[in-house]
């Protein structure tokens, strides 16, 4: 019911997770991303404790790869959990239960992860993965061009309804943060929603962190 990324930025350590399925609000459980430590995704029959789970794995120095092995081994049900990891060096690692739902695959490249289960076609995820390397520019404008290159790959079986970006950077909050919880074309809206929010997206952390520097976007003091 799912398909997404984790990705890096090599430039910046910039990370980005993008999830997207016929299930409503699906970024709420599904993507999870701390800044300079890495990126999770945890889908199929989700368990939303493993996001959290490997992030903190991830933070305390271990590899993509030894943490996602320690998720599985310690994760209730591990049969029928599907999981991506990123890290801060940009290894990536992924994992699909046995029961893992569908047509389901995987695909890995240079600082980036996808994977997805009730697929309409086993190839999405690498069509996912070919995008994300060869779209220049913003971390988020490489991570839409590959949700769309997703979808047109396929992507799910049945309707998308629900699509969310996430991006880490360089505070303790997401800088990007953005959800579609029910929509008939929702990375078509998720793109708009990034088309909104990216330029503005640097300034809002101006303004956290440094008021007076920061430009007014209309109500004085802030949103």
């Amino acid at each position: 019911m799912t398909f997404s990324i984790a990705a890096r930025c090599a430039a910046t350590g910039r990370f980005a997770v993008a999830v997207a399925s016929s299930s409503p609000a699906v970024a709420a459980r599904c993507a999870h991303l701390r800044a300079d430590v890495g990126a999770v995704t945890t889908q199929n029959i989700t368990d939303p404790r493993l996001g959290p789970r490997g992030l903190d794995l991830l933070a305390l120095g271990v590899a993509a790869g030894p943490a996602c092995e320690a998720l599985r081994r310690g994760a209730p049900h591990p049969e029928y959990r599907q999981l991506t990891l990123i890290d801060r060096n940009g290894e990536t690692a992924v994992f699909s239960g046995e029961h893992v739902l569908g047509v389901h695959a995987e695909a890995r490249g240079q600082d980036v992860v996808s994977a997805g289960n009730l697929l309409a076609d086993p190839g999405v995820p690498q069509g996912i993965v070919a995008a994300f390397e060869t779209t220049p520019g913003d971390l988020g404008d490489r991570v839409i061009a590959a949700m769309r290159a997703g979808l047109a790959a396929g992507g799910e079986a049945g309707p998308i309804r629900s699509a969310g970006l996430l991006i880490a950077g360089e505070v303790a909050w997401p800088i990007a943060d953005l959800r579609v919880d029910w929509h008939e074309a929702p990375i078509t809206e998720l793109a708009s929603l990034w088309d909104v929010w990216k330029p503005q997206m640097e300034a809002y952390v101006t303004r956290a962190l440094d008021p007076s520097a920061a430009p007014s976007y209309g109500v004085p003091g802030d949103e």
